[in-house]
């Protein structure tokens, strides 16, 4: 934690952190973006970003809008992001983030059941996706475009956010806005496929940001490097609103392509991610030392496993090793590379979102990287818990923030209680009552073990498919929807740790004839590949209410259907998900390969 920390109890909404920080170090770097056209990194002030949250409020004033309405952005991490929401919640409206790759249908479902009145889209491809669902978008009285999009003439509503803007010249408004006022709609999947919005307050958003930096030390000269998106709690909390709390730049990478290039430019200190970003990095690394020599290969293992046991040493739980004389020099000549294709600069990854898996943990602290496994859901506004640096426990998601609350029931599930517990979800009571009860508890739906005070995840009450760039979706759910379709007689979704979903499938017989007949005439060279896409197709079309995270890419078919005789139901006709992936376990591994 930093001297020049923000506390929750001094400035208690989201809008008046900001003016604090504006009022502090008005000069210092807030953000740093891309220009696309001019091909340059460009630095924005704290200053300069009150200025232009200023002009976004009189042009939002300019609607009619009043404090309450809901708002909505569906825009990339960038400046505008920042300006867009911090203007919205300084005139006391509720922000509503979307994800810029939805489907038109989830966005038209979220809009109309938030009550959207505005929303702020980036450019052609978030118009691409909301132009055949804009006639259902009922509540919207304004779309503003920030980049160019085509055929936008054709749409009353819309307009460009230059001439949105000009001539909107006005002075950054200061409210009295209260801590338990709602700051945020934030749209998660729910059980019936549709998501619920999540309500979090003002207080617990900050409270949540502040009590994380106790984990970590945040200086005022670290640099974060911005890549998951806003619209995900995760990095809203712990990637925006702790670097305003302590003063920190934030850099926003350009896309996960370019991340690699990105690391190296900007040189971050710190960043906040998902175990597939590491993933991805660590099948580079190994790509690339496929390539190399065998006593290449030898070395770079030997310097993760060496590195690991240390760590381990140093964490007091493994014992001390002569290996460890080795230690810093492996770091010197092997680990510094790998840090250096990072940026060279990390001081603290924080990881959070889904389970971050062994092997990936292991090489990268093993490396001399500071990684820090958290854990938290969008109801808890998200951070439950996170491994601290001097006491940090990979095969844990760490120990409890302050004023966190934590108890197994009697199943064995994590309760919890804090300030950042959501106020409920948008217009579902039920679901609300679902999820907290009349005691004020949370039911995470995770199944756990405390020792040590660390939280040990062993399984999930419900079983909810957490993907590898944090996204839940419910594979029953799922299940249900797509054998509405007569193709499928039987379906079990898998996915956990993937980024991309999969589904084992028994197919109607009669059905699949018919498919199997109409791709004949492509040959019988990619017959297989057409009936596979056709297949592929009928089940994301049942999925189409779902978020657009699920949406299955893998497919295997099931030689014959399951059955209480060979084990693979119950006697009531449920389907044993287990023994099920266990027989297609060969399968579903060729899947994980390729994500």
């Amino acid at each position: 934690m930093t001297e020049d920390m923000i506390s929750p109890d001094a400035i208690q909404t989201l809008d008046g952190v900001f003016l604090e920080r504006v009022r502090r170090t008005p000069d210092a770097v807030a953000y740093r973006q891309y220009d696309d056209k001019r091909q340059v990194w460009h630095d924005t002030t704290w200053a300069e970003m009150a200025v232009e949250v200023g002009h976004w409020q009189a042009a939002i004033r300019s609607e009619g809008l009043e404090a309450g309405d809901r708002v909505a952005l569906m825009v990339r991490n960038s400046r505008e992001w920042a300006v867009f929401e911090q203007a919205a919640l300084g005139l006391g409206m509720v922000v509503v983030p979307l994800y810029i790759n939805d489907r038109g249908e989830n966005i038209s479902y979220i809009i109309n059941d938030a009550d959207v009145k505005l929303l702020l889209i980036g450019g052609f491809e978030q118009w691409a996706q909301i132009r055949s669902v804009k006639n259902n978008l009922t509540p919207l009285k304004r779309i503003v475009c920030i980049d160019e999009a085509e055929d936008i003439h054709n749409e009353p509503r819309i307009i460009k956010a230059t001439e949105w803007l000009f001539g909107k010249a006005g002075v950054l408004k200061k409210r009295q806005g209260k801590p338990d006022d709602l700051a945020t709609l934030v749209y998660t999947s729910g059980t019936t496929g549709r998501p619920k919005g999540v309500m979090l307050n003002h207080y617990g958003i900050l409270w949540n940001a502040w009590s994380g930096a106790q984990h970590i030390t945040v200086y005022p000269e670290d640099l974060f490097l911005s890549i998951l998106p806003l619209s995900h709690m995760l990095e809203r909390t712990a990637g925006y609103y702790i670097p305003m709390m302590t003063g920190a730049t934030v850099a926003f990478a350009r896309s996960v392509e370019t991340l690699s290039e990105d690391l190296q430019t900007i040189k971050p200190t710190m960043f906040v991610s998902v175990p597939r970003i590491f993933e991805r990095a660590l099948t580079k690394i190994q790509d690339k030392l496929s390539t190399e020599s065998e006593f290449k290969q030898k070395l770079v293992r030997k310097a993760a496993d060496i590195g690991w046991h240390h760590f381990e040493y140093k964490q007091k739980r493994g014992r001390w090793s002569p290996a460890f004389f080795l230690h810093p020099i492996l770091q010197r000549i092997v680990a510094s590379k790998i840090a250096e294709r990072l940026g060279g600069r990390l001081r603290i990854i924080v990881c959070g979102g889904a389970a971050l898996p062994e092997y990936v943990s292991h090489f990268f602290i093993g490396m001399g990287l500071k990684l820090q496994q958290g854990y938290g859901l969008t109801e808890t506004s998200p951070v439950i818990s996170v491994n601290p640096v001097e006491d940090n426990d990979p095969e844990s998601v760490g120990t409890p923030l302050t004023d966190v609350e934590v108890k197994k029931n009697a199943n064995g599930e994590l309760m919890v209680k804090s300030p950042g517990i959501m106020q409920g979800y948008w217009n579902n009571q039920s679901a609300t009552t679902a999820m907290i009860d009349p005691d004020g508890w949370l039911h995470t739906g995770d199944i756990v073990r405390i020792e040590n005070n660390h939280i040990y995840i062993t399984g999930r009450l419900k079983e909810i498919i957490v993907m590898s760039n944090g996204e839940k979706v419910p594979p029953s759910d799922m299940e249900s929807a797509i054998t509405r379709d007569p193709l499928f007689e039987q379906v079990v979704v898998f996915g956990e740790g993937m980024s991309r979903l999969g589904a084992i499938v028994v197919l109607n017989e009669e059905e699949h004839k018919k498919i199997s007949s109409h791709s004949e005439k492509y040959g019988d060279s990619i017959s297989n590949d057409v009936t596979n896409d056709v297949i592929l197709e009928s089940m994301n079309k049942q999925l189409s209410t779902f978020p657009g995270y699920a949406r299955v890419e893998h497919l295997i078919i099931a030689d014959s259907p399951w059955t209480i005789e060979d084990g693979f139901m119950t006697p009531t006709l449920k389907l044993k998900r287990n023994q099920i992936m266990k027989q297609y376990e060969e399968e579903i591994r060729k899947c994980q390969q390729t994500g």
